[in-house]
């Protein structure tokens, strides 16, 4: 079972990493370059970024960007995988796919109202209140959003109303306006990164669930 897990999950990571790596240079990654002219703009470093090489920099740029894609859709599909595994869901490309769409509600869509993905330069809150709002919002949409739809009971479903509705009651702490990101280059930055990490999420699933069926298991599983 666990080597099934870690061969599809890997599998399926690195096939969705490459794609999403691929989208993100032509949507995300232009963007945050057009932010940080900006951010140096402000602070004066023209000089020295003149003197660091920007080919070679862009270059490694591009592949850390992309093994760190990678990683977080390798992660993504084990997530996926183990959880459906733990609820005793059946594995396949479809229900995968249902699940990384919710867990992008969780981690991405609920956390998003309060927390927005951010360009370099943006005003920002404090550190430590943002990360504790946004595991605790993504926590509690992840429960809400099972007890809606995977229990049967009412009061467990009431439960999971009130489990989405409860991190909103207690947004963080807005920044001051004092960005010097355009606010037009930061929506444009927030929609793309949301679209690319529902993409992510979906398809991390998707290939997990479509993998995991062409891997046979062991005669623990089959008994």
């Amino acid at each position: 079972m666990i080597t099934r897990l870690l061969a599809a999950g890997l599998i399926a990571g690195v096939v969705a990493g490459f794609a999403v790596a691929a989208l993100q240079h032509f949507t995300t990654t232009p963007l945050i370059l057009a932010a940080e002219v900006y951010e140096a703009a402000q602070r004066a470093h023209e000089a020295a970024a003149e003197h660091a090489g920007p080919a070679f920099e862009g270059l490694r740029r591009t592949a850390a960007t992309s093994l760190a894609t990678i990683a977080v859709s390798t992660g993504y599909a084990l997530i996926l995988l183990a959880c459906m595994l733990f609820s005793g869901e059946a594995i396949g490309a479809r229900r995968a796919a249902l699940w990384g769409a919710c867990a992008f509600a969780a981690t991405g869509l609920a956390t998003s109202l309060g927390l927005a993905p951010q360009l370099p330069g943006a005003a920002e809150t404090d550190l430590a209140g943002r990360q504790i709002w946004w595991l605790a919002t993504a926590a509690s949409t992840g429960a809400g959003l099972f007890a809606l739809l995977r229990l049967d009971n009412v009061a467990a479903k009431a439960v999971g109303v009130a489990l989405l509705v409860a991190p909103h009651l207690f947004w963080p702490t807005h920044a001051a306006p004092e960005s010097t990101v355009p606010a037009e280059l930061a929506a444009r930055f927030a929609a793309a990164s949301l679209a690319v990490q529902a993409l992510s999420w979906i398809l991390a699933g998707v290939l997990a669930g479509v993998i995991w069926n062409f891997i046979p298991g062991d005669r623990a599983e089959a008994a």
